[in-house]
């Protein structure tokens, strides 16, 4: 079936091409003889005339003087009576197109044209014709085989569309065919797929969370780890043994809170906690990465704060903003919190170039980076903080300062704080 149709629409529009092709060449070539012979008989009436201006003057005429007057590829000829005759140009070999004026002043103006100019913008008129016939030709078969596919293969693309998901490709097609009963079916098909499709994409967001969300707690742990390994200072040991216990600690909460996310990503443990103890905590983490970059971090703002939240899913929003201020920023990171409405804050500040123009708030949208990095880091620390009732935004671009909004439960020990910034 595919090939008759192709076959009968090709022969259609050979038919057409045929009856007007042949038409538009008829109608062209005489339409180019009739305008080169226009041309021709204009430069001889012009011709006389300059030579009748001459004359009527008593000015000299000569070839030199009406070289310019003449084109390139014309030939002319001036008799005047009792001169001998002007000519002007090369003589053209073979059928020429010719015209000849009389003057006022009694000369004659001859001027010829070769034909083979008009032969040359004949085949290209030519050319151009066949050129959209063979367009038309190629439009024509497309068109044909588009027709064919569409009413030949509904049943042969459900069944691919049947066979990829089988094999694991839960892409849908979203193709329709014009026949509601394939449609239906084709429907149903889009659906599984859409279905499995986003279980796929879960499993794999976990993975990649797992995998971002880790390697922060496992990195610090193996520092505390390398330095532990590295002093013989019993007390040094204890104390890095014990911040080596907290981070443990932080890790399976990272693991807890990644397998409660990916079951109910609105479940959650709020409670009432102190944000200092959660940013010493971070502050205590991250110096030996930074001393170790020859870079520092530091805290200040309002102290005694409370916020209401989930401590380790806060401590994980602060290191994603710490690490990519290690990874992409410059000079000092700074820790500053305050206090907004019934809403407290914890800026994340560097002296780093900031985020690219082009980026904008695209900053938290998955795979988006403006350094090669994977993309996730600060896409998981919105998930997580807006899981906790919070929010994070990117408040100013260049230097970069990222917000974490919480609510918050005051103290009564923090109605005698004033609002001065103390650095810890």
């Amino acid at each position: 079936m595919r090939r008759r149709l192709i076959q009968s629409t090709l022969a259609v529009v050979l038919v057409v091409i045929a009856v007007f092709g042949v038409s538009l060449v008829i109608v062209e070539t005489r339409t180019i003889s009739n305008s080169a012979q226009e041309r021709v008989d204009s430069e001889a009436i012009r011709l006389a005339g300059i030579v009748d201006s001459r004359l009527f003057a008593a000015e000299d005429v000569t070839a030199e003087i009406l070289r310019d007057q003449v084109a390139q590829e014309r030939y002319a000829v001036i008799r005047i009576p009792g001169k001998d005759p002007i000519e002007v140009g090369a003589r053209p070999a073979g059928e020429v197109i010719s015209s000849t004026e009389k003057g006022e002043e009694g000369e004659t103006v001859i001027v010829e044209e070769p034909r083979s100019s008009v032969t040359r913008e004949v085949g290209r008129t030519l050319l151009i014709i066949g050129l959209v016939a063979l367009l038309a030709v190629i439009a024509a078969v497309l068109l044909a085989i588009r027709q064919a596919n569409k009413l030949a293969s509904p049943l042969t693309d459900l069944a691919e569309t049947a066979e990829r998901l089988g094999s694991g490709d839960p892409r849908p097609r979203h193709k329709r065919y014009g026949v509601p009963e394939l449609d239906r079916v084709a429907d149903v098909l889009d659906s599984s797929a859409e279905r499995i499709a986003r279980m796929l994409t879960a499993e794999r967001r976990l993975a990649a969370d797992a995998s971002h969300q880790l390697r922060t707690p496992l990195t610090a742990l193996s520092m505390r780890l390398e330095e532990i390994t590295l002093t013989d200072d019993p007390d040094t040991v204890k104390e890095e043994a014990n911040v080596a216990l907290t981070q443990v600690e932080r890790l399976t909460d990272v693991v807890e809170r990644l397998l409660t996310n990916s079951r109910d990503p609105r479940a959650g443990n709020a409670v009432t906690f102190e944000l200092d103890e959660v940013i010493q905590q971070q502050l205590a983490e991250w110096r030996p990465a930074y001393r170790s970059a020859g870079r520092a971090i530091v805290s200040s703002g309002k102290r005694h704060l409370t916020a209401v939240g989930t401590p380790g899913a806060v401590a994980q929003v602060l290191a994603a903003l710490i690490e990519n201020s290690l990874m992409h920023g410059g000079g000092t990171v700074a820790l500053r919190t305050r206090v907004t409405g019934n809403q407290a804050v914890i800026e994340v500040t560097d002296e780093g170039p900031g985020v690219p123009a082009d980026l904008g708030a695209r900053i938290f949208e998955r795979t988006i980076s403006g350094r090669n990095s994977t993309g996730i880091g600060l896409a998981v620390a919105r998930d997580l903080a807006e899981a906790d009732g919070g929010r994070l935004e990117m408040l100013q671009a260049q230097p970069p300062v990222f917000g974490l909004f919480l609510s918050r439960t005051p103290l009564k020990s923090s109605l005698l704080d004033d609002d001065e910034p103390t650095v810890r």
